[in-house]
């Protein structure tokens, strides 16, 4: 059973989908009463599944007419996207930026589900049981490398 952060993340997910724009715009505390939690539920989601690793701008103002604004920007395509891989990963990376740039490609469909969760496996703290500040410079070549051999197919 899908637990009440899933279901709200997969309603905005689906609305920002159905969006021309790939924006949403909600209120907090109309979405909680919407799914009957607490509005920080709804704080939760969008800090933790809408970052700007994962691909989403998130913008809010607060007071009587409130909101939140989630946006969706996409990937560059082909040779800029090589770019922006390096520019994101760079010399080093975490583990919470590579798994979330591995979200962002698996989202745009660049990665099955499968090599995400390989790549994922690949690059997590318990397969590199390498001190810091290694541990993120060898990530950040193994994910380079994996990518590049599995975008350049």
């Amino acid at each position: 059973m899908r637990n009440i952060s899933d279901i709200i993340e997969q309603y905005l997910k689906n609305i920002l989908h159905e969006s021309p724009e790939g924006t949403v715009e909600i209120q907090r505390n109309d979405l909680a009463d919407q799914f009957s939690c607490v509005p920080s539920q709804i704080n939760y989601v969008i800090s933790t599944r809408f970052t700007l690793e994962k691909g989403y701008v998130v913008e809010s103002k607060r007071g009587g007419g409130g909101y939140i604004r989630i946006q969706r920007f996409e990937l560059p395509q082909n040779v800029a996207l090589y770019a922006h891989l390096n520019s994101t990963i760079g010399n080093d990376i975490d583990q919470n930026s590579a798994e979330g740039l591995i979200y962002q490609l698996e989202e745009a469909r660049f990665l099955s589900k499968r090599e995400a969760c390989l790549m994922r496996s690949a690059v997590s703290r318990e397969c590199l049981m390498v001190n810091l500040p290694y541990r993120d410079e060898i990530r950040a070549k193994l994910m380079k490398a994996m990518l590049i051999s599995l975008l350049g197919k």
